[in-house]
């Protein structure tokens, strides 16, 4: 029917309304989205801060609450908006616990503003649906149920507890390994209650390599001559001895004998199976091992390619199709496919074969295509993947491969040996799978018992054992399933985790190799407290998460029980960090002995090292104190000036020639001198009423952009002069080729930004009438405005950390400056202008 769509007040999430039928009556629908979570668990206050609170006070001192988990979209508002006098409401989030979580987090927002029910009406219902065609939809809307609490409570447990254990442990070891040594290069040393036994599984098979010793042995082949071209080689039934002595007798024995006689000849016909029908883990295997893509990837592709409608929900532990489920639906879909449109159409006129029976987890069914599509509609790796999982949902309707298999058994004097040959007499589904097809084999000769062949010959092959390799990420993904470390949905996230934290690195054929502080870590573990990283103890607690989403653990008494081992662990662990130290001082080098000399420390006036390794900071050996700066950019001395307030020497951070940059002071980044500046605030947000370099003496006027921050002249700029906002990544680029450009204590009658002073070189004055040397705003003046561009600084990564927290001032700091200047106003018409060069 007809349907009308706006954007919603986030600017995220469409809306559509409609009219059709609820419960029997006439309605007008409103249908929108949310963003993925609504709410995240974090610590309230000062709980927040790693300087301020012992991490051991997390495990049950500290508060937590849920906030918005991403401000800026206003999600709570929006839903609010849209929510308000409404009747009824269908939640069809994700039909997963996390889906279910989200519901309550929706209802939370929604049902106070909603018109209040009848009596005992029922106003909340809730779809199950496992993919998005006509067909399931209708069906989720015409049996509605309800939200399931107890899943979304085993969701808030497992936030909690991940919450509280890994921040913990995350904050100690971080600060203490960082202070003492410089080259972790890692900004956060982290722990997971899943993510360190996920990585404790790479660093046993890196040990298993490490301490592997090769043995030689030798393995007796033989080969003999059915017939005068070709040969057949033949395995000895021993296998192999580790004692050259034996290996040369059996060679000695059998190089005596002229022939080999056939013992037994047998023919068996065999069957390869066809695969279960698909669930995720066995999706992100193949994914990882055969398509190249990492299982986060990997898991964002399907999600994708499960809201365009492509595919069923990709989150399931479920490998056996619901009775009624409609296969020959799914495999009409397939039939003008040129890849297999040849296979389907045979299967569905000779008739589907019934899939094999697999395991039921009750959640959704396995994952199959819901619609065709072309290579050119997915386009790269959403058309493989979403290719390998049509292949498979048609293997699972086919017939199994069947071959059949001769064993020639043979005697070389007392010596047994065996030539083994296959032959598919059926391929089934290895047509539509051709990498799990029979590999062909050399020919065997149609003999009988008592055959005798000339041996052609024997030789002693001298081989080697070989270690094992490192795990690839389809291995770890088993090891995770079998010993129930995360879900389905989380174990691409601890695998990428492990990736993006520097304890492994990612190898050809998407091998984990653990890194030095990957390696480190776990053995410091097994050292302390080996249940920190061994598998089992997470596993115990993943079942007690999953007895509270069914209702049989009560929520509270499994997250203290929880929360109180794992205090008593960490109490145990910071009482015995000294075992961990160890490993550490034969791997890292001290802070001391780490960097080169950089700037002057304002304590003992020596050379403070600046360590460039993640996370850079500045260290004095001899005050044995270390100051951290911002990341994401360049560090380097600035003119050798100091900082009226503590003797210590600048420093500039700069992004780039197309970013911003800024001095600071290394002690005042890390103990803010006044009331109104926070931790990690440079100079461009300095109050100092008189620096030369602070805020108040080269702030310019409010930001063009951004609330609260002020455009600040950047001193080092020249001679491509610009400004830049102390709080956004707002540029403003003027008087280029300028020789000198000064903030005036003077400020425009119009907007109350400050004048600036700027001299040109004669020969490439800009101004009228060869002037040189003009004083004005830069908002206001009609011979500064075409000298001035607004741009965005160029940044490595996303913006570095600025000043946060909303300050009364604006312009140069708060109130008044020195001469009595008002804060600059934001002039409205003028910045307009001035947006309108925005590049």
């Amino acid at each position: 029917g007809n349907m009308s769509s706006r954007k919603g007040l986030n600017g995220a999430c469409s809306v559509h309304e409609y009219t059709g039928s609820f419960v029997g009556q006439s309605a007008h629908f409103k249908m929108t989205s949310v963003c993925g979570h609504v709410m995240t668990l974090d610590f309230i206050g000062k709980y927040n801060s790693w300087d301020k609170v012992d991490p051991a006070e997390l495990f049950s001192k500290a508060p937590t609450e849920k906030k918005e988990a991403n401000p800026k979209l206003t999600m709570v508002k929006f839903l609010q908006v849209e929510g308000r006098g409404c009747d009824y409401i269908v939640l069809w989030l994700d039909c997963d616990k996390e889906g279910e979580n989200i519901c309550f987090e929706v209802l939370d927002a929604v049902l106070p503003v909603m018109n209040k029910p009848r009596s005992t009406e029922r106003t909340v219902y809730r779809a199950k649906f496992s993919s998005i065609t006509d067909t399931d939809i209708c069906n989720a809307m015409n049996h509605l149920g309800e939200p399931n609490r107890n899943e979304a409570l085993s969701v808030d447990a497992r936030q909690e507890l991940d919450l509280r254990i890994g921040c913990a442990f995350t904050r100690f070891q971080t600060k203490y390994f960082q202070g003492k040594y410089g080259n972790l290069d890692s900004s956060l040393i982290s722990f997971g209650p899943c993510q360190t036994p996920t990585l404790g599984f790479c660093v046993e098979r890196h040990d298993k390599i490490q301490s592997f010793k090769p043995e030689t042995y030798w393995v007796l082949q033989a080969k003999v001559n059915p017939e005068k071209e070709n040969s057949l080689t033949l395995d000895w039934d021993r296998v192999r001895v580790f004692d050259r002595e034996v290996a040369q007798m059996f060679l000695n024995i059998t190089k005596m004998e002229k022939e080999a006689k056939v013992e037994s000849v047998s023919k068996k016909e065999k069957v390869k199976q066809r695969p279960l029908a698909l669930n995720t883990v066995e999706m992100l295997r193949v994914a990882s091992a055969a398509l190249g893509m990492g299982p986060q990837h990997a898991m964002q592709i399907a999600e994708r390619l499960y809201t365009q409608g492509y595919i069923s929900y990709p989150r399931t532990e479920t490998t056996h199709y619901p009775e009624n489920f409609d296969l020959k639906g799914c495999l009409r879909q397939q039939a003008n496919n040129p890849y297999w449109a040849e296979t389907v159409k045979a299967l569905l006129s000779e008739g589907i074969n019934r899939p094999r029976k697999g395991h039921d987890a009750g959640d959704h069914p396995p994952i199959t295509p819901m619609r065709a599509a072309t290579e050119a509609e997915l386009g790269g790796d959403g058309w493989r993947l979403y290719e390998y999982i049509t292949r498979h949902f048609i293997a699972t309707v086919s017939a199994d491969c069947k071959y059949l298999q001769t064993t020639i058994s043979f005697s070389i004097g007392p010596e047994r040996f065996t030539c083994i040959g296959k032959v598919v007499t059926s391929p089934g589904f290895t047509e539509i799978m051709p990498w799990h097809s029979i590999p062909l084999e050399e020919s065997l000769p149609h003999c009988e018992r008592g055959d005798v062949f000339p041996i052609g010959e024997i030789k002693l092959l001298e081989k080697q054992t070989s270690p094992p390799d490192y795990l690839t990420e389809a291995e770890l993904i088993t090891l995770m399933e079998k010993h129930g470390i995360g879900t389905d949905a989380s174990i691409p996230v601890h695998i990428n985790n492990i990736c993006q934290r520097n304890y492994v690195t990612v190898e050809s054929g998407r091998r984990l190799k653990p890194t030095n502080l990957g390696i480190v870590l776990v053995h410091g573990y097994y050292k302390i407290d080996a249940e920190l990283v061994l598998p089992t103890i997470r596993s115990a607690v993943e079942k007690q998460l999953n007895l509270i989403a069914l209702g049989k653990a009560n929520y509270h008494q499994v997250l203290e029980h929880t929360l109180d081992i794992f205090k008593r662990k960490f109490h145990y662990f910071v009482d015995s960090i000294a075992g961990m130290d160890e490993l550490m001082e034969v791997s890292f080098s001290p802070l001391a002995a780490t960097g080169k000399p950089l700037s002057r420390c304002g304590k003992c006036h020596r050379f403070m090292k600046y360590i460039q390794a993640k996370p850079s900071r500045l260290h004095c050996s001899h005050c044995d104190d270390t100051y951290s700066l911002p990341q994401n950019g360049t560090i380097k001395l600035y003119k050798e000036l100091r900082c009226p307030l503590d003797d210590f020497e600048l420093v500039l951070w700069s992004s780039g020639s197309r970013g911003k940059s800024y001095p600071l002071c290394p002690y005042c980044y890390n103990h803010p001198p006044f009331r109104d500046m926070k931790k990690g605030m440079g100079c461009n947000e300095c109050t100092h009423p008189t620096c030369q370099h602070s805020l108040s003496m080269l702030g310019i006027g409010q930001c063009v952009e951004c609330e609260n921050g002020v455009l600040v002249l950047d001193s080092t700029s020249g001679p491509k002069w610009k400004m830049a906002c102390n709080k956004c990544n707002v540029i403003v680029h003027f008087f280029e080729n300028a020789h000198k450009v000064r903030v005036s204590p003077e400020t425009c009658d119009s907007c109350d930004a400050a004048l600036v002073d700027v001299d040109f070189n004669k020969a490439k004055s800009p101004l009228p009438g060869d002037e040189t040397q003009h004083s004005g705003c830069v908002f206001c003046d009609p011979v500064f405005q075409d000298l001035v561009e607004l741009k965005h600084a160029a940044m490595r990564h996303p913006m570095h950390r600025g000043g946060q927290g909303k300050r009364q001032g604006r312009g140069r700091g708060k109130g008044r400056r020195p001469g009595g200047r008002p804060n600059p106003k934001k002039p409205k018409d003028k910045m307009a202008a001035l947006a309108a060069y925005f590049v």
